[in-house]
């Protein structure tokens, strides 16, 4: 695992936390195309861990290394969530400020919280004066009106300044209003230049860089200039683009792992989770792009959108929907 490999920074390469998408089963059939990468969870809020009635942080160990992101604001409460994340095994804390949705505005974090660099920085010496992982900020590189360079240094530096030493900069900035999240992913232009000439002005930071990318061209190209790259829904929609990961970023021996290996690594996990009452279609819903742009990708993703959701589905869905695609 890459803890064993400490010459390479753990963001390396890591896959971005979606609301709803990276889901555990999702991250379980991530993880099988990739050993490196670093995999983080949707966003939960502190509110929920704390009240909820099920269990908010439970994971597979076996899809470590993981990092849990929170969303939230008050120090006290992000400090509590933080000691249980750690003491459950996860690798890292992030803390949400770059959502710009209405529903996470109205609960007075994400993107939002970029004005508010002081309480960010309380809320990060809350969380790392209580733990010994890394505690991370993810933010875009400026909101509304709030989008000059000068802006952008002053956040990170009152937010380093309370020991935060690695930041995943979303490299557009966001409108708080007027635009959705989905809006906010496409229309701001991306400003690569300037993620990169933050890690020129703070070259003792980590700085990954995130927001469309979707080749391991473009990502070896963005690694010339900052520390990690982080890829989100070409990821998702994309999982075969995983499999090249661990020999294109971290070793030159490294296995290519294809969507057909990555499915037949799930069938064991897939049983299990069955037995103990979990519906097919959730798990097999994260699968449905394993073989994009491979013949037959079509009738796996129709055979499997038509049957894992009826009444005691089972392996044996996958098993032929698998029989209906050829790999290249």
């Amino acid at each position: 695992m890459l803890q064993n490999q400490p010459h390479f920074y753990r963001g390396r390469f890591s896959v971005a936390p979606m609301l709803d998408w990276t889901t555990r089963h999702c991250r379980y059939f991530h993880r099988q195309f990739s050993k490196h990468a670093l995999l983080y969870t949707e966003m939960v809020t502190a509110l929920a861990i704390i009240h909820a009635k099920y269990d908010h942080l439970d994971f597979d160990a076996r899809e470590d290394p993981l990092a849990l992101q929170l969303g939230g604001s008050d120090p006290a409460q992000l400090k509590y969530c933080a000691e249980l994340a750690a003491q459950r095994g996860y690798r890292e804390i992030n803390l949400n400020v770059g959502c710009p949705s209405d529903r996470v505005q109205n609960g007075v974090f994400g993107a939002c919280l970029m004005a508010k660099a002081d309480l960010v920085a309380q809320c990060v010496e809350q969380m790392q004066s209580a733990v010994d992982i890394p505690v991370t900020v993810k933010t875009r590189i400026g909101i509304d009106d709030l989008d000059s360079y000068e802006f952008l240094c002053d956040f990170i530096e009152k937010v380093q300044g309370k020991g935060c030493h690695e930041f995943i900069i979303h490299a557009r900035k966001a409108w708080l209003s007027g635009l959705s999240p989905k809006e906010n992913r496409e229309i701001p232009p991306l400003d690569y230049e300037r993620v990169y000439q933050l890690k020129r002005d703070f070259p003792h930071l980590k700085i990954v860089i995130n927001g469309g990318i979707k080749t391991v061209e473009e990502m070896k190209r963005h690694l010339q200039f900052v520390d990690g790259v982080m890829v989100g829904r070409a990821a998702y929609q994309n999982p075969s683009l995983l499999g090249s990961i661990d020999r294109a970023l971290f070793a030159e021996d490294a296995p290519i792992v294809t969507p057909r290996d990555a499915v037949l690594a799930m069938l064991p996990y897939i049983e299990q989770q069955l037995v103990q009452g979990v519906y097919l279609n959730h798990i097999v819903r994260h699968m449905l792009g394993a073989f994009q742009n491979c013949r037959g990708a079509r009738q796996w993703r129709r055979y499997l959108s038509e049957n894992a959701f009826k009444q005691g589905a089972g392996i044996e869905v996958v098993e032929t929907a698998l029989g209906f695609v050829e790999e290249a």
